[in-house]
């Protein structure tokens, strides 16, 4: 872990795109895979391109985070590999793996032992996945049955399409996992990993995917919840892989966000010692509503899609479009077989657990925040555990303090969400900007600070709401009610110093002004 924030300053590099200068800014917490997609895109390449990359004198340069950096005087190329280059090292490939396997075949017998291995992973196969066996012939089922749909609509002429400016629905996204689950690799985790994840100080950034994805699934283990809702195993591990592929890669609403969101849960869940008070059911519906309370979270927020007129704004008349289609997505993905996590609930226990989970996903829509406080606090002081209203408005205030906890965090991880944060902010008011459509103060780039964006929102949405919670359990004050005070502090300090420096750069320009008159 970093001793301060600087270890996450994003990483500039300047490119040479058609005799233009193109600026390329990324974290150096990226993998190469990342990087070498971003510089593709940002040299107009097809995103699966094999590249390389020169800079001015011809010399090659690694594309990974540690790569050096240059100037706009000094500027990096990206070069696609020609396609002979390609079928050289591909022929030189096939060269040596036709030798290797010709030795390996007169020295080890291979092909008896291929057939031997072969038998025995499917035996293996069978005994873990017997309900895999059925997954081909029910997409082939659906594929049939969506054909079918499709053949009455366009023969009953269908509906007339709304003239909506974005189709959420025709980008090409699937639910359906593109990789099973043999290609997801198994990780153990530490002693010290499994009592970090149970603190708001857990580092979410040292951690790639599938490492985050082996921590849910460890969660949800070690909570009970794998058999208190008799999951199978596999079909857990395929829903989060599910889950993981239907986030975008957003600047701020990501995966490594609904990650972070769902460590917070189970943090709390530690914390107020929730498994004491709350159901393994309650426990259920509070992870599994933040694991899936952004997916498919499109980078523009509600105001935009209502201002906009995208389809989710028609489709949900103007009420929480992004949270109900979260919602969706959610249900699509528990919809498939392979996928249910909720496969073996008895279907009236899991109609109440779905009510749950859209009430606490529908809860994050910031609009509701007011109205959600404000019901919270008049149950507080006499709180009822046993009283199903009174559990039903805690859970929605959990979900959004774990929502927006960042600021809990310490500094060194809190900082780098602000320029993620920032970064969307800015991708939507251009945007807005671009279209004619209002642009909220907050979100545009000629207005708003780091300081000026944390301060309110700390000082009058964070710790009135965690501090409303702390009456209920005043163990999270330490943790959790500190870290906000001290955050809202620090950017307070920073607010001084900005304005400092911007009273200090008008006494100048004044001064000068007066100095060339006197001349």
């Amino acid at each position: 872990m970093g001793s301060s924030s600087s270890s996450y300053a994003p990483k500039t590099i300047y490119l040479d795109v058609d005799g233009k200068v193109q600026k390329v800014v990324f974290s150096c917490h990226c993998s190469p895979c990342d990087i070498k997609e971003l510089l593709c895109s940002s040299s107009n390449i097809p995103r699966n391109t094999a590249v390389m990359m020169v800079n001015p004198e011809g010399a090659l340069v690694s594309i990974d985070p540690t790569m050096p950096t240059n100037s706009p005087n000094f500027l990096y190329k990206v070069v696609p590999l020609s396609t002979a280059q390609l079928g050289e090292k591909e022929d030189m490939f096939q060269n040596v793996l036709s030798q290797v396997a010709e030795q390996f075949s007169r020295a080890f017998r291979i092909n008896e032992l291929k057939t031997e291995v072969t038998n025995r992973i499917a035996m293996l196969e069978k005994r873990v996945e017997l309900e895999g066996l059925k997954v081909v012939e029910i997409e082939k089922c659906k594929n049939e049955l969506k054909k079918l749909r499709d053949e009455m609509t366009s023969r009953g002429g269908g509906r007339v399409n709304c003239p909506c400016k974005y189709n959420f629905s025709d980008d090409g996204k699937k639910v359906t996992p593109r990789r099973d689950v043999p290609s997801y690799p198994k990780y153990t985790l530490s002693q010290e990993t499994i009592e970090a994840l149970k603190k708001p100080t857990f580092d979410v950034w040292h951690w790639e995917h599938n490492e985050m994805l082996s921590c849910l699934e460890y969660m949800y283990h070690d909570l009970g919840l794998v058999k208190e809702f008799n999951m199978n195993p596999i079909t857990l591990k395929r829903w989060l892989l599910a889950v993981q592929e239907n986030y975008r890669n957003n600047p701020f609403h990501n995966f490594r966000h609904c990650f972070c969101v769902s460590q917070m849960m189970y943090g709390m869940i530690h914390l107020c010692n929730l498994q004491e008070k709350l159901t393994l059911t309650d426990m259920g519906i509070l992870m599994t509503a933040a694991v899936c309370h952004d997916l498919d979270h499109p980078g523009y927020n509600n105001t935009y899609q209502i201002n906009a007129r995208t389809e989710l704004a028609v489709r949900y008349n103007d009420i929480s479009p992004l949270e109900n289609h979260h919602c969706a997505v959610a249900f699509q993905i528990l919809s498939l077989p392979e996928c249910n996590i909720f496969a073996n609930v008895d279907p009236e226990a899991f109609k109440q657990i779905r009510k749950a989970i859209i009430a606490l996903i529908l809860a994050t829509d910031m609009a509701r925040h007011g109205e959600i406080l404000e019901s919270f606090k008049q149950k507080v002081d006499n709180f009822d555990f046993t009283n199903e209203e009174h559990v039903t408005c805690l859970k929605m205030v959990l979900i959004k303090c774990c929502d927006i906890s960042n600021e809990v965090r310490p500094t060194e991880v809190a900082e780098p969400w602000v320029d993620c944060l920032l970064e969307e902010y800015f991708m939507q008011s251009d945007r807005e900007k671009s279209e004619g459509l209002p642009v909220a103060p907050f979100m545009d780039r000629d207005k708003v600070t780091k300081p000026t964006a944390q301060i309110g929102f700390i000082k009058f949405v964070l710790i009135p709401m965690f501090e409303t919670v702390m009456k209920l359990f005043p163990q999270i004050e330490e943790l959790m009610v500190q870290p906000l005070r001290d955050s809202r502090d620090h950017y307070e300090e920073l607010k001084q110093i900005d304005d400092a420096m911007t009273e200090g750069s008008s006494f100048m320009i004044t001064f000068r002004t007066d100095l060339k008159k006197c001349e």
